[in-house]
């Protein structure tokens, strides 16, 4: 009828299961189950409540068989129960790693000298603290020879390593977390799916103003060369996102389309640039010239040779 576990303890590690299980099983979202769906709250109270009518039951059937035994039998019981468990795995364990003697014992142990009263034991070293001394040495002893005598590898190839791992590692994370581009880490997307994408965005929202073939009616031209807030990527990235000059121009899309939205949509209005559209608007802004572009080396006149009269031709004429 003894039981090693206390019911204070049985009882809070129960419920506390059970909630872990109800949260991990019900599909909530960012919220908790108990916060979103209330139901569960009571759920969670009948289970208390059970377990503390089981805790009950228990008790008062122990009460019931304690009353059937005999005296002796009942001594028994008690002493058993007023017993308390002892860890001797633990004490032996640890005295197998401490090597430790008994306050018994210490006279065996005890040096020599005396320093105002106070004794010196001479305690035999843990073994756990001398078995990790020699695996120090053998760990140096690899180090030495991996390290400066067979040259494996040294910091910057290991810094080299990790930076390239980590380059890969942000571009896979790139790839599932499209959303967390702005401004200064936009790239042109020149996948087939973004563009298709972004060109839906653009007949969605931006066909009013620029007409479906980039042409322009209220807003500029965007086929040309012409750029009012400057052309590139990261410019269109921003003009969509913040939107146009004040007063005037077109509105912030920041809080309509995500980050990855507007990526797509300013990727296809650069590949509308060089087209030619039905009703072309007068060129607005100045011409784009991509600083960052590579520049074309410049080709050097080379000045006609003269023509070299030959004296043997002088003389036949």
């Amino acid at each position: 009828m003894s039981t090693r576990t206390p019911w204070w303890i049985r009882v809070p590690v129960l419920f506390f299961l059970i909630f872990g299980l109800m949260e991990y099983f019900i599909d909530s979202g960012d919220k908790p189950a108990i916060i979103e769906y209330p139901i569960t709250q009571f759920f969670m109270l009948m289970v208390l409540m059970l377990l503390i009518a089981i805790e009950l039951i228990l008790k008062s059937i122990e009460n019931i068989m304690f009353q059937t035994l005999s005296e002796e039998a009942k001594e028994r019981y008690l002493a058993s129960k007023a017993k308390k468990p002892e860890w001797k795995w633990a004490k032996n364990m640890l005295k197998s790693l401490t090597k430790s003697k008994s306050i018994e014992r210490e006279g065996e142990v005890i040096m020599d000298h005396n320093y105002d009263g106070i004794r010196e034991l001479d305690n035999v070293l843990p073994p756990w603290w001398v078995y990790l001394f020699y695996a120090t040495i053998v760990f140096g002893v690899i180090y030495l020879v991996r390290f400066h005598i067979a040259g494996d590898y040294d910091q910057k190839l290991e810094y080299e390593q990790e930076v390239a791992a980590a380059k890969i590692a942000i571009e896979e994370y790139k790839k599932t977390a499209k959303d967390l581009v702005d401004v200064n880490t936009v790239e042109f997307l020149s996948d087939a799916a973004d563009l298709s994408a972004g060109e839906k965005i653009f007949v969605a929202n931006c066909v009013a103003c620029h007409t479906a073939d980039g042409g322009g009616s209220i807003g500029p031209n965007l086929t040309d060369e012409y750029w009012i807030l400057g052309g590139g990527i990261k410019n269109v990235f921003n003009t969509i996102s913040e939107g146009g000059r004040d007063g005037k121009g077109m509105i912030a899309w920041k809080q309509t389309l995500k980050p990855a939205e507007i990526a797509q949509v300013s990727s296809y209005v650069l590949t509308l640039v060089g087209t030619t559209p039905e009703n072309p608007k007068a060129p607005e802004g100045e011409i784009w010239i991509d600083p960052d572009a590579p520049q074309q080396p410049q080709e050097t006149e080379t000045p006609e040779m003269e023509q070299v009269s030959d004296s043997t031709d002088v003389a036949m004429n």
